[in-house]
């Protein structure tokens, strides 16, 4: 898998120190937070490579959990992540992994509530940017830096022609889209990067649509 991002963008207004390890981080976890839906109640966070020798000094944690309470990489209250987890009773652990990754400032952050969890691995490649590579077991290239919807349904006839139906009707333009699965007939993934934010009532109607599962969102 290549890292270079397609969508190059500048440096981001961020509460510091680095890029790669402040901001990257910042943009994983949010982009859990906002895929995940529902507040935050627990995360198990894998740190590996660089992340895991240098993420205190760098503010790599701070970043990561400002990004599940679903501060932006501009926040400020970002400096105070540590105590606002806290007073939310947000259970969090930091595991320094010695697993070998492609990449060195991957992190796999596991998060849940009292009834659901999810499971993603995020890389920060360089000035902020980042990419989301697995998905709750699903592998997937998306860069966090777009409007994006994942749809989980069913590998069955005509899922992706009713996805893509309602985005037509809605004057959605598609500038990245992919379709992973497990298995025949079981479970999929479909990931699509569009050119604009979608509204709700177009993510009401995606969720009524043949084969779909679950449906949720990442806003830029």
């Amino acid at each position: 898998m290549k890292y270079n991002s397609v969508f190059d963008i500048i440096g981001p207004v961020m509460v510091g120190p680095s890029s790669s390890h402040t901001a990257g981080a910042a943009r994983i976890g949010l982009a859990a937070k906002n895929l995940f839906g529902n507040e935050v109640k627990w995360a198990r966070i894998h740190l590996y490579g660089s992340f895991a020798k240098t993420y205190q000094g760098h503010g790599t944690d701070m970043a990561l959990i400002g990004g599940l309470l679903g501060f932006d990489t501009d926040d400020t209250r970002m400096r105070n992540a540590f105590q606002i987890a806290k007073e939310r009773n947000m259970q969090i652990d930091f595991i320094e992994d010695a697993a070998k990754t492609e990449h060195p400032n991957t992190a796999r952050v596991i998060i849940g509530n009292d009834d659901e969890s999810l499971e993603l691995v995020g890389i920060s490649i360089g000035g902020g940017k980042v990419e989301i590579c697995e998905l709750n077991g699903f592998e997937l290239r998306l860069s966090g830096n777009h409007p994006a919807i994942l749809i989980m349904h069913n590998d069955r006839y005509g899922a992706i022609a009713s996805v893509t139906k309602i985005l037509a009707k809605y004057e959605i333009n598609i500038g990245h889209m992919e379709v992973n699965r497990k298995d025949i007939g079981k479970e999929a993934l479909m990931v699509i990067e569009t050119d604009q934010n979608v509204s709700d009532e177009l993510m009401d109607e995606l969720q009524k649509a043949d084969h779909i599962i679950r449906i949720s969102k990442i806003v830029s």
